[in-house]
């Protein structure tokens, strides 16, 4: 993937993305259960939030191209996306739209602890697909790594309904944590389908780029679900619900705005990882800051944190030091090896 970005900057990009990252995945999921717990009703309300912040991308998209007036005059590029990345962008938003009901249904019917922890198994659909996709190659600490996540998440099977919310039947509590593997499944898809549309662009690719396609992702993504709204008249009922908000009306539009600022700072660092590193280390990335909302769910909603929720945080954080450990040992290796041809050639050299 050809990129026209100095190693400074990206390594800047990669930083601010982990951050915009950290907050979407740690906060978005915490808002989405509150709406819920509160008298939230609408499942395609909050489906609709996971990709409707897209406006939010047009400010920095914005930005980059005054920046680009500045410097190149009339001649600088309004819009760098060819049309075939945008018809797979097109693609892309649609498979997002069922993805973002089946991950904001699992939230709804599940502690946010057991729905993240669930969502860790989206690193072993992400690595799946990646080398079928991508011809990812593996390391002996990554598939450390994505054994252990997806053993966490697994455990977590083994003890469904321990955990089950009072006054929710059971059937739906089966159903949330069906279409949470389902949301994970098709979210490990997604990432190596990305690369993909990256390296077969046939252009550079730059973080404008990387924007570019988010924003149309998520706007198309946006456009399914406001369809399945109007005609679910999911629009008609936000007014009397926000009236019987437990929290009140106020907070009502607020966790509604947050969510949808909250999702997309997600996304927008999902996507800067993915421009900065591989769909691989994305996956580990979202896969690590799972326990961390696990442990800001046990906090603000006094969720069970049982011994197989504790097994899975042990897990999940081991198997994140394992790929931790593993960069650093590769690293090290690249390193020693260029030294050595570097000393190699010195020698031979008249």
């Amino acid at each position: 993937m050809e990129t026209g970005v100095s190693k400074a900057k990206k390594k800047a990009l990669l930083v601010l993305s982990c951050i915009f990252l950290a907050m979407g995945t740690c906060g978005a999921p915490l808002l989405t259960r509150l709406y819920f717990i509160h008298g939230g009703r609408r499942t395609w309300l909050s489906t609709w939030l996971g990709s409707s912040g897209w406006p939010v991308t047009l400010l920095p998209l914005t930005i980059a191209y005054f920046i680009r007036r500045k410097t190149k005059g009339y001649n600088a590029q309004l819009v760098y996306m060819k049309l075939p990345t945008f018809i797979a962008c097109i693609v892309l938003g649609v498979v997002l739209a069922p993805t973002n009901y089946l991950y904001t249904f699992g939230v709804g019917h599940l502690p946010v602890s057991t729905s993240t922890l669930i969502g860790a198994t989206t690193l072993a659909f992400t690595a799946i697909f990646a080398f079928f996709i991508v011809k990812q190659k593996f390391t002996p600490y990554s598939i450390n790594t994505i054994f252990l996540l997806t053993l966490g998440a697994a455990s977590l099977a083994l003890h469904a309904g321990a955990d089950k919310p009072q006054n929710q039947s059971k059937k739906l509590y089966v159903l949330g944590f069906i279409m949470m593997f389902a949301a994970a499944s098709l979210n490990g898809l997604i990432f190596p389908v990305m690369e993909l549309v990256y390296k077969k662009s046939n252009q550079t690719v730059n973080y404008t780029l990387v924007m570019e396609v988010q924003m149309v992702i998520s706007f198309f993504s946006t456009l399914c679900n406001t369809v399945v709204m109007i005609i679910n008249k999911d629009f008609e009922g936000i007014a009397a619900e926000s009236r019987k908000f437990e929290l009140g009306e106020t907070i009502y539009y607020v966790v509604l705005v947050s969510t949808a600022i909250l999702w997309q700072l997600s996304v927008l660092g999902s996507v800067g990882i993915l421009f900065g590193t591989s769909a691989l280390v994305t996956g580990i990335m979202s896969s690590f800051l799972l326990p961390i909302s696990e442990v800001l769910a046990v906090i603000f909603f006094h969720e069970k944190f049982g011994g197989e929720k504790g097994v899975a945080l042990a897990l999940s954080l081991w198997g994140f030091v394992s790929y931790l450990y593993g960069e650093w040992k590769l690293s090290k290796q690249k390193k020693n090896l260029t030294q050595e041809a570097e000393m190699i050639q010195y020698r031979v050299t008249p």
